[in-house]
């Protein structure tokens, strides 16, 4: 017998009667204890005596018959007992023959605290832009691994340890959600600094939520967290954000700081908002975490969801975040303008400053890509500018040779070799980060003084261009574009399927869903020792700046 769409791979195995029935109650299988039988989807299967393993031909389908006419045993998370429900978290088998087992993050949900809540048939079914296909629907099964790369000798690591490999919930449309679209209240918030790309997420989420779900209660909260409890909430509608894509900056405006738990959640109760997505750094994310705690202590039917920027890319965990293409593609711009005033000025130098208050992938990327660059200073190396094997000694040698160079730091580069006050070193930003000084500026000024000193009567140039704003204010380009596309329309599955406390972001190349409070405290930084790096030390022909 056909079924229209298999959903789910829950089976019962009835003795005797030959008959299985799918639990979602449109799909039959029939056979006879100890044969193969046909899935009406058309996966077939081995079923083997009582209490005897039989293993499925696609490899990854195995059930245990029992025989008594009782659930047959799952295997793989995929398999549920008809009562049960397709909530509980997957529990992946082991594999003695691989080298590690995996061990699925727990994703949590709003049945976790509000257990009597009632699944409801996804919309998506009834609408006719759609007509989903089989698969679409994602199962509890499908992962993604947070690690692909393995080493698989003996004496690695991998094979020695047994420790589990972590995998995340693969993100998309479930069969099953827990809103109902009219009762729906859906709030957006921006928080933070500008990353090309944020217009275009609160645009998606706006005609994700419509368009998809039917949702018409769609609030965008202005000036950042502040917002909730400050200021009334905007109403937003596909038609108001159109053209919201094309637009840099957030045209719901964002602030740092203002973050103050009760009133923040005190407001989210008063507007009625039953949805939450949370669009905003590290130090966002915390917040959200607090956020999703305060709700859950409180057993409110709100779900939470965090959309993690930052243009420094130095959130971890996820591959990139939206924004970081675009900005090193704007970072060209400042680069080729440093190789050109150096390279038409007499011993010129151009240094660019580009983001990246922890991290240098802005610097690391816009250095590959460029090619024109002669030395990249991160923060995460450490460096020296006097004396044998330092960036004074490779700079005048760069003069000799080429007669110009150009230098590209990241703004938390060098911070620790700034003279500073005790007042400076204490000082902090409204997000509770230490001021940094303008390196590219010190650094400049070094440079001068240094020429000045060992080559008074020579003639010098620096150019320094720090394109900053300029970088972070853009449009986003077409790939972080369909990035914040795609990341927006994760967020609102998962939201609709009851998932709360989560972000969501791409993992080696496929869209997952991540336990909020795991981003907000992983950190993405340069692996100085990876081969990324070796490419810019080959490019750049920089030294290692290791004291001798």
């Amino acid at each position: 017998m056909n079924c229209e769409r298999c959903r789910t791979m829950a089976l019962k195995v009835v003795a005797d009667a030959d008959a299985c029935d799918h639990f979602q109650g449109s799909d039959e299988l029939w056979e006879k204890q100890g044969s193969q039988g046909s899935h009406c989807c058309g996966r077939s299967l081995w079923y083997g005596k009582t209490g005897v393993n039989s293993s499925a031909l696609q490899g990854d389908e195995r059930i245990v018959v029992r025989g008594d006419g009782t659930d047959a045993a799952p295997l793989t998370s995929c398999l549920r007992r008809k009562e049960a429900t397709i909530l509980n978290t997957a529990k992946i088998p082991e594999n003695p023959s691989s080298p590690c087992s995996i061990h699925l993050q727990k994703l949590p949900h709003l049945t976790d605290y509000l257990p009597n809540l009632k699944p409801l048939p996804n919309p998506l079914e009834k609408n006719t832009l759609y007509h989903p296909p089989a698969g679409f629907y994602i199962n509890q099964s499908e992962v993604v691994l947070g690690k692909i790369i393995l080493d698989l000798s003996a004496d690695s690591e991998a094979v020695s340890s047994h420790s589990p490999q972590v995998a995340y919930s693969r993100a998309g449309p479930r069969w099953q959600v827990f809103f109902d679209p009219k009762d729906i209240k859906a709030a957006i918030v921006t928080c933070g600094g500008l990353c090309p790309g944020m217009n275009t997420v609160i645009r998606e989420l706006v005609v994700g939520l419509w368009e998809m779900y039917g949702v018409r209660q769609i609030y965008g909260v202005t000036a950042g967290y502040r917002g909730f409890y400050s200021r009334d909430p905007i109403e937003l509608n596909p038609k108001l954000v159109h053209n919201w894509h094309k637009l840099g900056g957030t045209a719901l405006e964002t602030s740092r700081g203002g973050f103050d738990l009760n009133k923040i959640v005190d407001a989210i109760e008063h507007h009625g908002f039953n949805q939450v997505y949370i669009i905003g750094g590290d130090g966002t994310m915390r917040g959200a975490v607090n956020i999703f705690n305060e709700i859950q202590r409180r057993k409110l039917n709100i779900a939470v969801a965090g959309i993690p920027k930052t243009v420094d890319n130095d959130i971890g965990i996820i591959d990139r975040s939206f924004g970081f293409q675009t900005a090193v593609e704007m970072a060209q711009q400042a680069i080729n303008a440093a190789h050109v005033e150096a390279e038409s000025a007499v011993n010129g130098i151009g240094l660019v400053k580009l983001m990246g208050r922890s991290t240098g992938h802005i610097a690391l990327h816009a250095t590959l890509s460029s090619r024109d660059v002669d030395c990249c200073l991160i923060p995460e190396i450490d460096f020296y500018l006097e004396g044998e094997g330092g960036l004074f000694e490779f700079l005048e040698k760069q003069l000799k040779e080429n007669g110009h160079a150009v230098l590209v730091v990241a703004e938390g580069a060098g911070q620790d070799m700034i003279p500073r006050t005790e007042a400076q070193k204490e000082e902090r930003d409204e997000s509770g980060n230490l001021v940094f000084l303008d390196f590219g500026a010190w650094l400049k000024s070094e440079l001068k003084n240094w020429w000045a000193r060992d080559h008074a009567n020579e003639l010098f140039t620096v150019k320094y261009i720090d394109p900053t704003y300029m970088i972070r204010a853009v449009p986003a380009n077409a790939t972080d574009n369909l990035y914040c596309t795609l990341v927006a329309y994760s967020a609102i599955h998962g939201v609709m399927a009851g998932y709360t406390g989560f972000v969501s972001g791409l993992i080696n190349g496929n869209y997952a869903y991540i336990p909020v409070e795991e981003v907000a405290h992983a950190r993405n930084e340069v692996n100085t020792k990876d081969h990324k790096w070796a490419w810019v030390r080959s490019v750049t022909n920089q030294p290692d700046f290791v004291k001798p």
